[in-house]
């Protein structure tokens, strides 16, 4: 919006004409002002124009992303047939296959101890004899000095024992019962079978003051028949691809059965997506092209668009399965994907085999194409961020053009406005003048001649 005119006031039979030349001054002076405002309003609707293009070829971005993701795992997912004795998660496996767990005779647990008697006081009781005692954890002795004033009781052999960085942690435990209620309890930070032990006397096993209890166990099992014994009951280095959980002991006879397989479903679910995004993508870079083109026509990003999705939709491969439309994906005669599903499921398994090949991993094939989208839809350093930058630089610029433009006007148009003031003034004082001398002209005429001249 240009700036408007002053209203002008004037009292000389010219204040019209004034206001006049006063409104077309400005009218004059708003023609570039309109301009760049016009351009500003075009940049700002080719910003959002954007932000919709950009937010379109993320969401296939990222459907294509998943299904490269997909074809690298080839939509494996694991199962066990009984999650309260085994849990399972993939962890890279890309082949189906199953595996048979059972004798499950033991799970991995922490050793925990606790001293055989207890103290009558933790801050005060001493502890040992001479302030020395020998902490064992493992295959790993350590001397524990509690000579110091002070350290020679529970407390400070819970502190001594914690900072070693031994693999364990020790706590002073209230029964509150008896005369020695406080015990010390010593536990391992990780599972697995060890010698957890707190020896008087250097050397001497007989000098234990903790229970034996509880040393600690290992998950013991047989997978496939074959024996295992991990310290852990989280095993991820067994089976390659394949993470597994110990959760409790089988039964006689029990076993537990672990099975991955490819899912055409999955593939499916994925297929449909990409076909959705696409077509979303596809109609938002059509209404940039041709006759009724918007305000992006021939802008270079709706090209750079235009030859990814045509990339996408043409690639091919090898084998059995070398296009989209093997998989049943179809285009009608302007372009839109449609996914036939009937199809789809009508293909064999070799074919989904090869399909997985076709659509290749997170890194090659369609993960390699989800890569080009998102060189343009990047928030952050992607093409269609970058020509926003550029298009805000401009905005900034046009917005200080339009802001120096509206001031120089508005001092244009007071100026002149003050100047047509001052001529009006003089145009009023000499149309007074001009009627006070017709008026002494009357009066002469009248007192020469006795008559008006009419």
């Amino acid at each position: 919006m240009g700036i408007s005119p002053l209203v002008f006031t004037g009292i000389s039979a010219f204040s019209d004409d004034f206001q006049t030349i006063l409104n077309r001054s400005v009218s004059i002076a708003n023609i570039p002002l309109l301009q760049m405002q016009n351009q500003q309003t075009d940049l700002l609707t080719k910003k959002q124009l954007l932000t919709d293009l950009r937010s379109s070829v993320a969401g296939l971005a990222s459907a294509v992303e998943k299904l490269g993701a997909t074809g690298g795992s080839r939509a494996l997912s694991v199962s066990s047939t009984n999650t309260a004795r085994v849990t399972a998660n993939l962890n890279g496996a890309t082949n189906a296959s199953s595996y048979t767990i059972s004798e499950i005779t033991s799970v991995a647990r922490a050793a925990s101890e606790t001293s055989a008697s207890g103290f009558a006081t933790a801050n005060a009781t001493p502890v040992s004899d001479d302030g020395t005692m020998q902490l064992v954890v493992g295959s790993t002795t350590y001397v524990l000095d509690l000579t110091a004033p002070g350290k020679n009781t529970l407390n400070g052999l819970r502190d001594a024992i914690n900072g070693l960085g031994a693999g364990v942690t020790a706590s002073v435990l209230n029964t509150g019962t008896g005369d020695q209620p406080y015990y010390l309890s010593i536990t391992a930070n990780a599972t697995g079978s060890t010698t957890l032990q707190l020896r008087e006397t250097a050397d001497d096993e007989e000098s234990n003051i903790l229970t034996a209890d509880n040393q600690g166990s290992n998950a013991v099992f047989k997978l496939n028949g074959l024996d295992v014994e991990k310290s852990d009951n989280v095993i991820n280095n067994v089976i390659p691809g394949l993470t597994f959980t110990i959760v409790s002991a089988t039964g006689p006879g029990e076993t537990v059965d672990l099975r991955l397989a490819s899912s055409r479903a999955v593939l499916a679910t994925d297929l449909a997506a990409m076909v959705t995004q696409y077509n979303d993508a596809r109609t938002k870079v059509s209404a940039q092209v041709g006759e009724s083109a918007g305000m992006l026509s021939g802008d270079f990003i709706v090209r750079q668009l235009q030859e990814s999705l045509r990339a996408l939709a043409s690639y091919e491969g090898s084998g059995s399965v070398k296009r989209l439309a093997d998989l049943g994906i179809e285009f009608d005669e302007l372009g839109k994907m449609s996914f036939n599903t009937e199809k789809f499921y009508s293909l064999s398994d070799a074919q989904i085999s090869a399909a997985f090949n076709y659509i290749g991993s997170a890194t090659s094939g369609f993960g390699a194409l989800s890569a080009q989208l998102r060189q343009i839809s990047d928030p952050v350093r992607g093409l269609i961020r970058v020509q926003q930058n550029q298009y805000d630089a401009a905005d900034e610029r046009l917005a200080k053009q339009i802001t120096e433009m509206a001031t120089r006007i508005q001092y244009m148009q007071t100026s002149l406005s003050q100047k047509l003031q001052r001529a009006d003034v003089l145009l009023a004082q000499l149309e007074s003048q001009q009627t006070m001398l017709e008026a002494s002209i009357k009066g002469l005429n009248l007192t020469l001649y006795g008559k008006k001249d009419y």
